[in-house]
């Protein structure tokens, strides 16, 4: 290499190390405030149970403006769990809205779907009062949180009770939700877990075209609960049918129905900056 040529190379990569440097400066110039435990139910239902459950927090950059949103729901079977932040979440540049839901037996269907859609509109109403953009809202939930978002961004039903549009969700983002009825609204029913059922309590029962985008993450297939895999293979197959053009599939092989959450979330982020580069 000539002299001339060397110190060229070395001009650029001093250039490429002050713009990376630059990057990440910015980005560590952000700066996360946390909200806990906002009560997001305003219509009525006042028992001690609800004020208890009916809570969320929000996580958000605090100088930052028209943000994307990630409402997040824990999993735990609907008879279980707690909110948190992920925190693989953490430190990306976006909300984190984290939902506790009333869980069965205490309530019973439809309750906890009725939460998770009071939970999304608060979240519509007033994310902006954070700085964040209502228009770039992707939901998103792990097992029982999973099923939950999907049933609310399916049947459009839930959030027009509380005047917001699903179609309005940037996207939904689904890890190992179940497809069909919910094993715990199954059991309230008193039917075992290896009954299938296709309700209104499904979120296959509400397949449409003109859902928001829809992507739907499992673990291996022989090492998840029940058929979850193959439940969501056919939600994709159904969706893709009906003429939806943006659904998505993928299995987490070597990955089972709880470890498959941590790498999902990255699966999640890509499509947060995906589905939140343009407003609708």
């Amino acid at each position: 290499m000539t002299i001339r040529k060397k110190y060229v190379v070395i001009g650029w990569c001093l250039i490429a190390f002050v713009i990376t440097a630059h990057a990440q400066q910015a980005a560590n110039s952000i700066t996360y405030q946390l909200v806990e435990n906002i009560g997001y139910r305003g219509d009525g239902v006042e028992d001690a149970y609800a004020k208890e459950r009916c809570v969320l927090d929000v996580y958000y950059p605090e100088n930052k403006k028209d943000f994307p949103t990630v409402v997040w729901f824990h999993g735990g079977g609907i008879t279980g769990g707690q909110k948190f932040i992920p925190s693989e979440l953490k430190g990306k540049g976006l909300a984190v809205v984290a939902v506790n839901y009333r869980l069965s037996p205490k309530v019973r269907a439809p309750a906890y779907i009725d939460d998770a859609a009071a939970a999304i509109a608060w979240t519509f109403k007033h994310i902006a009062d954070f700085g964040g953009d209502p228009k770039k809202i992707v939901v998103s939930g792990h097992s029982a949180g999973g099923y939950l978002i999907a049933m609310v961004g399916l049947d459009k039903s839930w959030l027009q009770k509380y005047g917001e549009d699903a179609d309005e969700l940037a996207g939904i983002v689904d890890f190992s939700g179940h497809a069909i009825t919910h094993m715990t609204v199954r059991a309230e029913r008193g039917i075992k877990d290896t009954q299938p059922i296709v309700d209104e309590y499904a979120p296959l029962y509400h397949v449409r075209n003109d859902a928001p985008p829809l992507v739907l993450i499992t673990g291996d297939r022989e090492m998840e609960m029940l058929g979850r895999y193959e439940e969501n293979a056919y939600f994709y197959r159904m969706m893709k049918f009906v003429g939806h053009t943006n659904v998505h599939l993928y299995e987490l092989d070597g990955f089972d129905h709880g470890a498959m959450a941590t790498p999902a979330f990255h699966i999640l982020l890509h499509y947060v900056d995906e589905l939140t580069k343009t407003t609708k």
